[in-house]
């Protein structure tokens, strides 16, 4: 009886709680609070005069709410909002198809839900019209359901199509995946791991692979994955960790939070953040407390130096490979040639300038294909000859020549044993020439004598110095003197005393 009284006191201050917050946003909380259910036939217009959001449907204990929300001040999505915080759950629209907050914009249910912009008639976004069903709920686990009165279940719901977060109880399946807002990052599942994923630009020539760089592996200390034994799914547990499954019972893999096993039951979610991090935090009841960050390294983090860039640990300090910045980010100075030739496929296309560069390597190496070769030219000329190969890493110390399909991204100063090749994008092309993609290639491998950085200007520009750099030296250029420097603006490379420049064409 005792527990009883305690829940509803627990469930009556949630909704308390709501209510406020609606208030907050301009609602009416008895009005927010008696939509429960959507029914075929409903239909509700996009009102602007609410400031951040717009609630459509509530969940039983009016903690969370299915409405339209108000992203960076101009852009409309469609979200369920844990009410407390005001922190999207789950978010519909995809980043390549925004809507303004001013569209005259309207959610309709008539067997499936639709968001449709008023002015045009055009669906911004819809759920499976095959997957049609009766009405539409809200539970109190946050997942939004449609429900069909014919047979049990849900016949869609919100938890199958994640967006940046799943919460507890919430399974992660293999054909699913999570992707931060703007669609830059991924977390997907593989056979027996889970890993985090840079994305190919959506305009990019389809040369370009998504580069992973953290990985997961399963354990199986409780749990064997059977290879035919179907895929495996992730979930955040109440006890605070993300389990791997191939089927109910122990879990093939456990990643512990910083409270796990601590008696902490409150509510859980993990999130893959727009700095690239995967995080999980737990509601205490008055803010999320983070419990578990993936990635510790600030190198480690594609969104630390972006593409065309060297990181120094540990201080995560950034510069260019190449001797230029546009402002946002690190590119060569001048035009350069065509990646590929105009004959055949253009696998990965851009302007160019070549780099050469010495103690350099890539942060996730042990996640790489590589192959053997006897030396730094021939790594090199493996990526040169190569459309698709962005870079080339080359270790004098185990003759590992690392390939990289993507563009340069995640590279850490090194000792001198370690040089790479890379083919670092224009300026001009930077800009947006031609409607290319805004990233293009990368890749490392290198001469072995000295460290090479595309320097910019209208030909051919030749410094060579036979000079070898120690890696504190290289540290030193780099701006880090090891006094735990932040991460700063970019620096440009041009007091390296070694530099060469190529606009070799490959073909």
């Amino acid at each position: 009886m005792e527990a009883a009284m305690a829940a509803k006191r627990i469930v009556t201050a949630c909704m308390a709680a709501a209510a406020l917050l609606l208030v907050s946003f301009g609602v009416a909380p008895t009005a927010a609070a008696s939509r429960m259910e959507l029914q075929r036939g409903f239909s509700v217009a996009h009102d602007t005069s609410y400031s951040q959001f717009q609630p459509v449907l509530s969940d039983p204990t009016g903690v969370f709410a299915l409405g339209f929300l108000r992203v960076n001040s101009t852009v409309l999505d469609l979200a369920v909002l844990h009410l407390p915080s005001s922190f999207p759950l789950w978010r519909a629209i995809p980043a390549d198809r925004p809507a303004p907050w001013s569209a005259p914009a309207s959610l309709s249910f008539n067997g499936s839900l639709v968001l449709t912009h008023g002015a045009t008639n055009q669906v911004l976004w819809s759920t499976d019209a095959a997957a049609a069903g009766d009405r539409t709920v809200l539970l109190n686990t946050s997942n939004l359901q449609i429900k069909s009165d014919s047979s049990p279940g849900a016949v869609w719901q919100s938890f199958d199509y994640p967006s940046d977060t799943i919460v507890q109880d919430q399974n992660l399946t293999s054909s699913a995946a999570l992707h931060t807002i703007d669609r830059r990052f991924a977390m997907r599942l593989g056979s027996n791991y889970f890993a985090l994923y840079i994305e190919p630009p959506p305009s990019s020539y389809g040369g370009v692979s998504a580069a992973m760089y953290w990985k997961h592996t399963a354990l199986e200390a409780k749990a064997q994955i059977d290879p035919a034994g179907g895929p495996i799914y992730a979930r955040v547990e109440p006890d605070g960790y993300l389990a791997m499954y191939q089927k109910e019972g122990a879990p093939a893999d456990v990643m512990s939070f910083d409270t796990f096993n601590h008696g902490i039951r409150a509510f859980r979610r993990i999130t893959l953040e727009p700095d690239s991090n995967l995080r999980a935090y737990y509601w205490d009841g008055s803010r999320w407390n983070l419990d578990y960050t993936t990635i510790t390294d600030s190198c480690e983090l594609p969104t630390t130096c972006g593409a065309y860039s060297v990181c120094v640990p540990p201080s995560g300090r950034c510069a260019c490979l190449a001797n230029a910045t546009n402002g946002s980010g690190c590119a060569a100075a001048s035009v350069g040639n065509a990646l590929c030739g105009t004959t055949g496929r253009e696998v990965v296309g851009g302007l160019y300038w070549e780099a050469r560069r010495q103690g350099v390597e890539p942060a996730n190496k042990e996640l790489l294909g590589f192959e053997h070769e006897l030396s730094a030219e021939d790594c090199e000329a493996r990526c040169a000859r190569n459309c698709s190969c962005w870079g080339a890493v080359y270790s004098n110390g185990t003759g590992y020549c690392y390939i990289m399909d993507y563009p340069a991204q995640l590279m850490v100063a090194a000792d001198e044993r370690k040089v790479g090749y890379f083919k670092v994008r224009s300026m001009e092309e930077a800009a947006g020439r031609g409607g290319r993609a805004a990233g293009v290639t990368a890749a490392l491998l290198a001469t072995g004598v000295a460290v090479v950085v595309v320097a910019a200007a209208f030909g051919t520009y030749r410094v060579w110095d036979k000079r070898r750099h120690t890696e504190e030296e290289i540290r030193r250029q780099l701006g880090a003197d090891g006094d735990g420097l932040s991460p700063g603006p970019y620096k440009n490379l041009g007091s390296f005393s070694s530099v060469e420049l190529s606009n070799s064409f490959r073909r």
